[in-house]
């Protein structure tokens, strides 16, 4: 053989090889794909209305093949290879299922069917009952090999599905759209510190029967595990537990739920938060027809028992709760003070007197004075519930109640007042005002605690009232001045009073000084007396001493002196008797004391100029001594009362 035969042959080997292989069917299919078998005959002929050949039939056939070599032969099969679909973390994956069992008109969505394991077991899926269109069940995070010819998976990304048309994929995409627009493809979480909770509306399920606006809650007992659907999370065992679709008067709490929102939509709304020194009385709009617990004397309704349809008979106390605002009202009534004003522009902190003004009088003498209100009262929480099934709620009770009363109660004490009274006797009227309206009050529920009247003013028919007011305030200045005047006079008085206190006792300071300076002297006094009579006592007793000595030493100095004496005496008697007399010899010691007084003190004694008066009677002119001896002599002489014969002896003996 020939180099072009060799090569000719090889070629038709390698085609008939090729050819073999072909007609074989070998098929290697990665382990991340699948295949979907496709038959293209069968001696069972082919397909009427399905899409899956449950029977061999010529037609896409239910199992798919995996990762691995397989021999299908492409005159009888055709393989189409697919992904796997993975769904990640934390989404959701919704099944649109092509061929099962029509739905019912009164059906939504394909019922569960646990046998098809996730959609990846068409047959165990079809032969169970398993339905067309969007499915009640979803898929969760994974990896699945699903059999795209009988569903269609739709995540939030991509759309996975085989040979779709143009009118099945413009649905699909429609469909892909409405699960977004309800942010399905994600779980539903409720967060705790948002303070929210989920109002859940089912979309599929019975219809509710008439007259029920909200469905009853169904199947939440875990207890029960045959028809406990965790929250919506089961549509199967919601509906065997009866559920309804629409509005559901169960909730959604804090967590995370998977829920199918082809299925359910929720929608987020607050909770409801009554404040302290609140309660909330329910109105419910579900439930059973209660019985009334009102009691008989109560005529303005019926209050029920927690759980049924109507106003609740116990109000709910202070806190924070997950409450279906769909299934019902909860009224927030203060149960601390509440201050209703009657005065324009002003409103008291909870805002029901937000439309009263003041009340308009007509006065006993025809004036139009406006008169401001407050009045404070209380409601009971246990009255809470009896309030709002009489008045629906506190704004009405004001408006519609409360209002017309008050203001019809003081246009009666208006007219029965003149303008001056109704100034005057503004305290009495405020008494009387609280004690008679507590019953008033007490007929609709409420305790008055007080009423507060204000200073009525002019109004805009009126403009004379502040001539009155005017005069009443200048009465009220002369009063005040007289007053005024009259406790001037007072304090004048007492300033007086004070001042003689004042000068009492700084007077009063010096009287208790002397009183106690005297007591003082006194007590040195008699100190002093003791002193002195101790010392006299002491004087006393030296002075004896002495005496007795001076008397010893007088005796003897006294005989002492009497010798001499009785000698001098003895002497100077017979001078006397040698000059003629006792007198003259008196006359003659004097004389010769001054002769030695002057002559020891060396005393001028005769004056150097001297005036005579002539001789003396022997006819001599004396000299200067013997005139000034003389006249001394004769002026002591004379005082002497001598008699003349002695004055004459005494004279002459003066001259010699």
């Amino acid at each position: 053989m020939d180099t072009l035969q060799i090569f000719m042959l090889c070629v038709a080997i390698l085609a008939s090889l090729v050819l073999v292989i072909w007609l074989i069917g070998f098929r290697l299919i990665p382990n991340d794909r699948v295949g979907i078998i496709e038959k293209r005959w069968s001696t069972k002929g082919s397909l009427d209305s399905q899409i899956i050949a449950l029977h061999r039939e010529a037609g896409f056939q239910p199992h798919v093949i995996r990762g691995g070599i397989h021999f299908l032969s492409p005159i009888m099969y055709k393989v189409h290879v697919a992904t796997l679909i993975t769904i990640p973390q934390g989404e959701i994956g919704y099944v649109f299922a092509r061929d099962g069992e029509p739905l019912p008109g009164t059906q939504t969505l394909g019922r569960v069917v646990p046998e098809s394991e996730n959609f990846q077991n068409v047959e165990g899926f079809l032969m169970n009952g398993g339905q067309k269109g969007i499915q009640r069940a979803i898929v969760r995070e994974g990896a699945y090999a699903f059999n795209l010819a009988q569903f269609i998976i739709i995540t939030e990304k991509e759309i996975y599905a085989l040979s779709m048309g143009l009118a099945e994929s413009k649905t699909i995409q429609s469909m892909a759209e409405k699960i977004r627009e309800r942010g399905g493809f994600t779980p539903v979480i409720i967060s705790g510190s948002e303070d929210v909770l989920g109002v859940v509306t089912v979309h599929d399920g019975p219809s509710l029967s008439q007259g029920n606006i909200v469905s009853p809650i169904v199947g939440d007992d875990f207890k029960q595990p045959e028809t406990y659907h965790n929250n919506f999370q089961d549509i199967e065992k919601f509906m065997k537990a009866g559920g309804f679709r629409g509005r559901q008067y169960q909730v959604l709490t804090e967590g995370t739920y998977f829920i199918n929102r082809m299925f359910a939509t929720i929608e987020l709304i607050p909770k409801t938060i009554i404040p302290v020194g609140n309660v909330g009385v329910v109105i419910s709009y579900v439930g059973e027809k209660g019985v009334d617990l009102s009691g008989d004397d109560y005529k303005h309704g019926e209050l029920v028992d927690k759980g049924s349809k109507g106003v609740w008979h116990e109000a709910l106390s202070p806190g924070k709760y997950a409450f279906n605002t769909y299934a019902g009202k909860i009224a927030i009534v203060p149960t601390t003070n509440i201050i209703l004003k009657w005065i324009s522009n002003e409103a008291g902190g909870h805002l029901f007197d937000s439309n009263l003004k003041e009340v308009n009088l007509i006065t006993k003498d025809a004036f139009e004075p406006s008169l401001p209100l407050s009045v404070v009262l209380h409601i009971d929480y246990k009255k809470a519930p009896y309030v709002i099934q009489r008045f629906g709620d506190i704004k009405q009770l004001v408006e519609q109640t409360l209002d017309p009363m008050v203001s019809a109660y003081f246009k009666n004490i208006g007219q029965s007042k003149t303008l001056i009274e109704l100034l005057q006797e503004r305290s009495e009227i405020q008494v009387l005002a609280s004690t008679q309206m507590k019953d008033k009050f007490l007929r609709y529920n409420i305790d008055l605690e007080e009423v507060l009247i204000g200073t009525p003013s002019a109004s805009a028919k009126d403009n004379k009232i502040e001539i009155i007011l005017g005069q009443l305030r200048d009465r009220q200045v002369a009063r005040e001045q007289i007053e005024t005047y009259t406790q001037q006079e007072k304090a004048a008085a007492k300033e007086k009073e004070l001042n003689e206190a004042k000068s009492k006792a700084e007077q009063q300071k010096h009287l208790t000084e002397s009183s106690i300076d005297i007591e003082i002297q006194a007590n040195q006094g008699k100190a002093g007396l003791e002193r002195a009579k101790h010392d006299a006592e002491k004087l006393v007793a030296m002075a004896n001493a002495d005496a007795t000595k001076i008397k010893a030493l007088g005796e003897a100095e006294a005989a002492h002196i009497a010798a001499i004496g009785n000698a001098e005496a003895e002497a100077i008697q017979n001078k006397v008797k040698a000059y003629g007399g006792a007198k003259l010899q008196l006359i003659q010691d004097i004389v010769q004391k001054y002769t030695k007084a002057i002559e020891a003190g060396n005393v001028q004694i005769v004056p150097n100029t001297m005036v005579s008066f002539g001789a003396g009677s022997d006819g001599k002119i004396p000299s200067p001594l013997e005139g000034l001896i003389g006249l001394m002599f004769t002026e002591k002489i004379d005082a002497l009362g001598l008699s003349d014969d002695e004055k004459t002896v005494l004279k002459a003996a003066a001259k010699k």
